[in-house]
């Protein structure tokens, strides 16, 4: 057998892309480096071996190469070859208490090593697809058209065909709020949210000088009839909600209340936010109301929740051109544009179908750790949804909020108060978020520990002396 049949005993499985060839390989050799068929040290087969084996052009070969010793994947040799350099993910290593801060809402980790490494090969592609003009360039405040297809792509199976011009990117949720709300309201203004509601909004309106009324709730979220009681007697400029696995409390507002809502709110010309930071999670879900009044409803969907929280990107999905306008001129007082850096690679995993799978592997995940919820900690006293990654905690008389939140951060666990979300009375109760725990040893540590001190009276709990 000759050395060239050797060494293409190797052969990249090319998937499905809309990205060139070379990409394809590239992506090929990462994956496979992640996954063990390629081991540090292996030697990959002569260009020239591989295009022939493949069936395509020697520069295609030599491109692909080129762009995995771009990514650190792999490095040449002169007169020997070209090696793989890159080292296998290592497993997480939990904490050394076992404990986490549960206070953030995160995406729980996921273990899929290829799918690690494509995250970063993808990243590093845009390199070769984009060059220096990613870096050393300004976008539009709502960023490309092109970006904003992929965007209304990417939202389509939730609100149906999406004009790219209504899709404007921002940076990140919050920006995105803070554009609909600067563009929308002016100081002394009155707001309507949900009264237990994503503390986010309270910083925002107290920093705009803009007042916020609660709109009762129940475990279904808003409760309609409220809503038409305070359309009557106040004037409002918009409701603000987050009608879908609700932060914090987890409820999901049935179809029949969202058509209510949405019939209150034209009747007496009020604006809606939908906040749906966590609307891509469920497998099946009622319409968003941007879906039923796309002419009513400036819909924020942020990717924090269901891709990463790092890129700080937001689709913001407004009502017609007029509010487009409005609100490209807030994006470009208040943050001048979202990240082109962090919208490309937003585009790049929806595009080549990574950010599905991102998407899929953390409901896997969330899976797990709300089994978890449901072994460890008493049922009367939870509140979740099986396809949400966080559990508004009903706490026992005769415990407190600020008690038991005390108690816990003394464990070295930290929880959030009812009160960071409260506009009214704050309810006893704490939000856990599932995502921060690095392992599931570390969450059933923590859950254990939640579910002893909730068997405690505080007397008994206490150390002090």
């Amino acid at each position: 057998m000759t050395t060239d049949a050797l060494e293409t005993t190797w052969l990249p499985a090319i998937r499905k892309a809309n990205g060139p060839l070379y990409i394809a390989i590239a992506n090929a050799i990462a994956a496979d480096i992640a996954e063990g068929r390629l081991s540090e040290g292996a030697r990959l087969p002569p260009q020239r071996a591989l295009a022939s084996a493949l069936g395509i052009d020697f520069t295609t070969v030599s491109r692909a190469y080129n762009e995995a010793r771009h990514r650190g994947l792999v490095e040449g040799r002169v007169g020997q070859g070209t090696y793989v350099k890159a080292k296998r993910m290592k497993g997480l290593q939990p904490a050394a208490d076992g404990l986490v801060d549960m206070s953030m809402n995160l995406p729980p980790l996921f273990d899929d090593a290829a799918l690690t490494m494509r995250l970063w090969s993808d990243i590093a592609s845009l390199q070769g697809e984009h060059g220096l003009d990613l870096l050393m360039r300004y976008q539009a405040p709502g960023g490309t058209l092109h970006n904003r297809a992929v965007g209304a792509n990417w939202l389509q199976p939730r609100l149906g065909e999406i004009p790219a011009e209504r899709v404007l990117i921002c940076a990140g949720a919050q920006s995105a709020l803070l554009a609909a709300i600067s563009s929308l309201a002016k100081p002394g203004d009155v707001i309507a949210a949900e009264t237990i509601a994503y503390p986010g909004l309270r910083a925002l309106a107290a920093h705009l000088g803009i007042d916020l009324v609660g709109v009762p709730i129940d475990k279904n979220g808003i409760v309609p009839e409220q809503l038409e009681e305070i359309c009557k007697s106040t004037k409002l400029r918009a409701l603000y909600c987050n009608p879908t696995l609700h932060n914090p409390t987890t409820a999901t507002l049935p179809l029949e209340r969202r058509k209510a809502i949405v019939a209150i709110a034209r009747t007496h010309g009020v604006a809606i936010i939908e906040d749906d930071a966590y609307g891509a999670l469920p497998i099946a879900a009622p319409l968003p109301l941007a879906a039923l009044a796309p002419d009513l409803v400036y819909h924020i969907a942020g990717l924090a929740k269901c891709l990463s929280p790092a890129l700080r990107i937001a689709y913001l999905v407004v009502p017609d051109r007029q509010s487009c306008v409005r609100i490209e001129g807030a994006i470009r007082a208040t943050s001048g544009m979202a990240p082109p850096f962090n919208a490309a690679i937003a585009t790049r995993w929806i595009e080549d179908g990574t950010a599905r799978e991102v998407l899929g592997a953390i409901r896997q995940e969330v899976t797990i750790r709300q089994t978890m919820v449901s072994r460890l900690l008493p049922r009367d006293v939870v509140q979740t949804d099986q396809e949400g990654f966080h559990v508004w905690l009903h706490l026992p008389l005769p415990w407190t909020r600020g008690d038991f939140s005390g108690r816990l951060r003394a464990s070295g666990i930290s929880v959030v108060a009812s009160d960071a979300f409260a506009l009214d009375l704050a309810p006893e109760a704490v939000r856990l978020g599932l995502g921060a725990a690095r392992t599931h040893e570390e969450l059933q540590r923590s859950l254990m520990t939640i579910a002893d001190l909730l068997q405690q009276s505080p007397a008994a709990s206490s150390l002090v002396v």
